[in-house]
C-alpha cells in the first residue's frame, strides 16, 4: 500500500471576527497587520467579510506566483478595483491580453526616448525648486506632488492638455482616485454603488479624466504630428505580430494606459521622493554623502540623462527608500485552476495577495538595526547588498511591463538631486 498525504490547510491569521473577517486590522493599521503575518506561515488566509483570501510571505513562492502567470493571472479584488479606472491597461490586463500591449508599447519607452523625458524632467524640476526659498518650510510630499504633475503631463502630453487650471483639475481627480482606492477594496460592491458623496466624487473624477484623454486622442489623431510625447509614440504604435499586422492600440487601449501611466508617474513617485527625504534627513552622514555625490557630478548644474550612471549613491537611496516604503504595497492574483503552492493546495478562483511591504520588512531577510549605524560605507553596502537581494524578487513581476520602470528610474533620482541641491546644509 502506498501512502498518500493530503496538502496541509493554509493557516488562517489571528483576529478573525464573525461576520467581519479581519476587516478591521486592515481598515485600522493595513501594514501593521500585513508584517504580523510571516509568523503565521508561509502563506497566511485571510478574510474580509465573507471573501478569503491567500496572502503570500515567502520570497520563493512570490518568485513561483509572479513567474507562473498562466496559473496565477490578474485578479483579485485590488485588480478588479484597479480596473474601474485603468481598464485592462499593462498594469491589470490578464495574460491573454499582455504581450500584444505591451509590444505595442514598448517604443514608448525604448532607450532613445529617454534623453527627451528626461530633459523634460530636468525643466519642469527646475521650474518648480527655483521658488524655494532659505528658511521656508516646505509640505515635502505637496511639493514632490506638483513636481510630478508637471513632469508626467509633460511627457505624457506635452502642450496638448489645457494650460495650469486643466493641470490643477486633473491631479484634483487623480487624487480622488487614489484616494479612494483601498477604501473601495475592503467596501462591498452594493456599498460601492451607492450614490454616496464619496462615491459620486470618483466616478466624476474618472469621467472628467477620461474625457479630457478622449478629446486629446481626438485632436492629436486629426492632427497626425508626432509631438515627441509618450502619446505621440503610442499613437504611433503598430503591431508586426503576422495575425494582427498594422494594427494599432485602440483609443480604449490608450485611454486605459494613459490612466495607467498618469496614475503609476503622480502618486507613486511623489511619494517614494517624500519618503526618500524622510530618510536622508534622519541620517546625517548618507545626507553629506549624497550632497558630496552632487557636488563632485553636477558641480552646480542641473542633472541630465548622462549623469544618471554616475550617481550611484543617489540610486541606492532610491531604492532603499522603495524597499522600506514601497508606493505599491499590495496587489492580488486571481488563480485560473488549481494550483498547489509552498505545499498547499490553492482552488480555482481564489484570491491571491502578494505585498512588497511584508518582504521587505521581514527581519530574517533584513538586518534593520544595520541601517542605523554612522559608518557611511557600511551604510551604502548594505543598500547595495538589498538592491540585489532583497528587491530582485519584486522586479520580476514589473520586469514584464519594464517600459514604465525606464521612465520612473529617470525620474526618481533627477528629483531627488534636485531637493539635494536645493536644500543644502548650512
Amino acid at each position: 500500500m502506498h501512502s498518500t498525504s493530503e496538502p496541509a490547510a493554509v493557516p488562517v491569521a489571528p483576529g478573525r471576527l464573525p461576520l467581519l473577517g479581519h476587516l478591521l486590522p486592515l481598515i485600522r493599521d493595513p501594514l501593521a497587520f500585513l508584517s504580523s503575518l510571516p509568523a503565521c506561515g508561509d502563506l497566511v488566509e485571510v478574510r474580509v467579510g465573507p471573501t478569503k483570501a491567500i496572502v503570500v510571505c515567502d520570497p520563493e513562492l512570490n518568485h513561483r506566483l509572479l513567474m507562473e502567470d498562466r496559473t496565477f493571472d490578474k485578479g483579485g479584488v485590488f485588480i478588479e478595483k484597479a480596473r474601474e479606472f485603468v481598464g485592462d491597461s499593462l498594469g491589470t490586463c490578464p495574460h491573454s491580453l499582455h504581450r500584444r500591449q505591451r509590444r505595442l508599447a514598448q517604443p514608448a519607452f525604448h532607450q532613445a526616448r529617454m534623453p527627451g523625458y528626461a530633459g523634460i524632467m530636468t525643466e519642469h524640476i527646475t521650474d518648480v525648486t527655483r521658488s524655494w526659498r532659505p528658511g521656508r518650510v516646505l509640505d515635502v510630499y505637496a511639493e514632490m506632488t506638483r513636481i510630478t504633475s508637471k513632469v508626467l503631463l509633460a511627457t505624457m502630453f506635452s502642450s496638448s492638455l489645457p494650460a495650469q487650471a486643466g493641470h490643477d483639475r486633473l491631479h484634483e481627480d487623480i487624487v480622488t482616485i487614489f484616494d479612494s482606492a483601498y477604501r473601495r477594496m475592503l467596501t462591498p460592491r452594493s456599498l460601492n454603488r451607492l450614490p454616496t458623496r464619496g462615491n459620486r466624487r470618483y466616478r466624476q473624477a474618472i469621467a472628467r479624466v477620461h474625457r479630457n484623454i478622449h478629446a486629446v486622442l481626438a485632436d492629436r489623431r486629426a492632427d497626425g504630428t508626432d509631438h515627441g510625447d509618450l502619446l505621440s509614440a503610442l499613437l504611433a504604435a503598430h503591431d508586426d505580430d503576422s495575425e494582427t499586422a498594422g494594427r494599432g492600440l485602440s483609443n480604449t487601449e490608450i485611454t486605459d494606459n494613459t490612466m495607467m501611466f498618469i496614475l503609476a508617474g503622480t502618486e507613486t513617485t511623489a511619494s517614494a521622493l517624500a519618503w526618500a527625504s524622510h530618510l536622508v534627513a534622519g541620517h546625517p552622514e548618507v545626507e553629506r554623502a549624497l550632497h558630496g555625490e552632487v557636488d563632485a557630478v553636477l558641480d552646480s548644474r542641473p542633472a541630465t540623462h548622462t549623469d544618471l550612471p554616475h550617481l550611484k549613491l543617489t540610486g541606492r537611496i532610491i531604492t532603499e527608500t522603495l524597499r522600506l516604503y514601497p508606493p505599491g504595497w499590495i496587489f492580488t492574483r486571481t488563480t485560473t485552476a488549481d494550483a498547489l503552492l509552498g505545499g498547499h493546495r490553492i482552488p480555482k478562483n481564489t484570491t491571491v495577495i502578494y505585498s512588497p511591504y511584508i518582504l521587505h520588512r521581514r527581519a530574517d531577510l533584513f538586518d534593520h538595526e544595520i541601517a542605523e549605524r554612522p559608518d557611511v560605507e557600511v551604510y551604502i553596502q548594505i543598500l547595495e547588498d538589498w538592491v540585489y537581494e532583497g528587491v530582485k524578487w519584486q522586479l520580476l513581476d514589473t520586469d514584464r511591463y519594464a517600459t514604465t520602470v525606464r521612465l520612473t528610474q529617470q525620474e526618481h533620482p533627477n528629483q531627488l538631486l534636485s531637493l539635494a541641491e536645493t536644500l543644502q546644509p548650512e
